[in-house]
């Protein structure tokens, strides 16, 4: 049984996505940028955000963006799931992922990809539990601008 309700979101999510990504993830991003970049990613017609709402709050988001490539059909990529950690074990990521993964085959996706931290063993076995399977290890790498 899902613990929430699960809508798009919307510009005045900005302050708790902001919280959930420092408390869940440990990504300390001004609220300010995290708004525009909401306000951006739900214009640009490739990404879907979704949040969980529990107990009159939210408490937690999916971020779903398109995922093309020369070697495989269309598939949505998880950008971002985060949970508020108090709400953990309630069917909150569950519910997120559902949806997600709802949206994705209405669109054609033929699947949904996302990557997870390889020291994140607890978050490995919750997304094999709802069958995304995988094996290879990857390194990611970035060269910051500023």
């Amino acid at each position: 049984m899902n613990a929430c309700t699960v809508r798009e979101a919307v510009p005045g999510d900005a302050d708790t996505i902001a919280w959930l990504n420092a408390a869940a993830m440990g990504y300390d991003y001004p609220k300010e940028k995290t708004a525009a970049q909401l306000k951006a990613l739900l214009d640009s017609g490739r990404d879907k955000i979704l949040v969980a709402e529990a107990e009159g709050r939210v408490v937690g988001y999916l971020h779903l963006q398109d995922y093309d490539l020369l070697y495989s059909d269309h598939m949505k990529n998880v950008m971002g799931i985060a949970v508020d950690p108090a709400c953990r074990r309630r069917g909150i990521g569950s519910a997120l992922l559902a949806a997600g993964e709802d949206w994705a085959c209405s669109t054609g996706a033929s699947g949904v990809r996302l990557v997870s931290g390889e020291s994140r063993k607890g978050a490995h076995a919750f997304y094999r539990s709802l069958g995304y399977e995988g094996s290879k290890m990857q390194l990611n790498l970035k060269k910051a601008f500023f």
